[in-house]
């Protein structure tokens, strides 16, 4: 993905929007590589944040926790996991096949969060 942009967000609007109250927040902006999608990615500074539990949780529980993307070849996950390592993620389980429609894989971010890939197999 690519960086379209970075803000801080605070003041009476992130206040109204999120329902907190003395909302600062930093945002980025990212494009997804077709063009098409954004995802906003959000750090808040206050109010303090709230831990919401292990992190390491699996995927069937209550809530938001898990976000896919489509990617155009997945047998490059090896690299990508290698790359994103240091940064704390981690491969759930291995990369799997549904038939011959799709190749798939779960990643797991250093907050918990699982980042699937899906391959579309032609």
């Amino acid at each position: 993905m690519e960086l379209e942009g970075r803000a801080e967000v605070e003041g009476l609007f992130a206040d109204q929007c999120t329902g907190l109250d003395g909302v600062r927040c930093d945002i980025a902006m990212v494009r997804t590589p077709d063009g098409h999608s954004r995802l906003e990615l959000a750090k808040y500074r206050s109010p303090a944040v709230i831990s919401a539990g292990p992190r390491n949780q699996p995927h069937n529980i209550l809530g938001t926790h898990r976000v896919m993307f489509a990617v155009d070849d997945i047998e490059d996950i090896e690299d990508t996991v290698a790359r994103l390592r240091p940064h704390g993620a981690e491969l759930i389980g291995e990369i799997a096949r549904f038939e011959d429609s799709y190749l798939l894989c779960y990643l797991r971010g250093p907050e918990g969060i699982i980042v699937g890939l899906a391959e579309q197999l032609r």
